[in-house]
């Protein structure tokens, strides 16, 4: 059993999941990779399965019925690698928009006791976005200020979903107490890790759009994200995070 696992949620990713299981894996001979599908149509989790038959012991699956949401893909993942004895458990999207070649960089900091939590970061000087729009830039740069500002939360980019735990830090976090699915989840994540005292540091990246399948972001997705943080505050306020 290898010491890092990296947790991929996919729902039709049947274009990258292949290519990015090989990344991953070649990114070190210590990595394992889970993936947890939401029963894609697309034929996504036969093709893990191919990985599975290829990389014996180091590629796992889940597959669960519908799509259930990043946040809960992510519990589940978590859960998993905390029950199977790893001591680093990633988070990575499938679609290369994370570079599998910077998981040795997070997991180097959170192995060297530099923090608790390892966070691959757009917006630290180092850290940039390729291929995206301005106005979808400006859109979320804002939206990790707006973060910032009303949890008070020295992260500069919240809703990162490229990051690296220690294993201590889950089982801290009452994993069946994170409430949120899409971006507020990773909010949440980062939120709850800091308040239980570990320390969190980001490293720089840049972070490439999609250039196959599609995206999964949702009106419902920035709702949340909205929402969500104040709701996480209001819980520090009154005591009940």
């Amino acid at each position: 059993m290898g010491q890092s696992l990296i947790i991929i949620p996919t729902y039709n990713e049947s274009e990258n999941i292949s290519k990015v299981v090989d990344a991953a894996l070649e990114s070190g001979e210590d990595f394992h990779v889970m993936v947890v599908d939401d029963g894609s149509p697309d034929g996504t989790g036969d093709l893990v399965r191919t990985k599975i038959d290829q990389y014996p012991g180091r590629v796992h699956l889940i597959v669960r019925e519908g799509k259930l949401g990043l946040g809960t893909a992510y519990i589940a993942g978590f859960k998993w690698g905390l029950e199977n004895g790893y001591e680093y458990i990633f988070e990575m999207d499938a679609d290369f928009s994370h570079n599998p070649k910077d998981l040795p960089r997070l997991h180097e900091v959170v192995a060297n006791n530099e923090a608790d939590v390892a966070v691959g970061s757009r917006y630290v000087k180092g850290g940039k976005v390729v291929n995206w729009p301005f106005l979808r830039l400006f859109i979320s740069y804002g939206a990790s200020l707006y973060v910032r500002i009303i949890t008070w939360m020295p992260v500069k980019d919240p809703t990162a979903g490229f990051i690296c735990y220690h294993r201590k830090v889950l089982e801290k976090l009452e994993l069946d107490n994170i409430k949120f699915i899409g971006y507020a989840f990773q909010i949440e994540m980062k939120y709850k890790s800091r308040n239980k005292g570990f320390s969190i540091k980001e490293i720089p990246i840049t972070f490439t759009d999609r250039i196959e399948g599609s995206s999964k972001m949702s009106k419902a997705i920035v709702r949340e994200a909205i929402f969500g943080v104040l709701k996480l505050k209001w819980l520090k306020i009154t005591g009940r995070l």
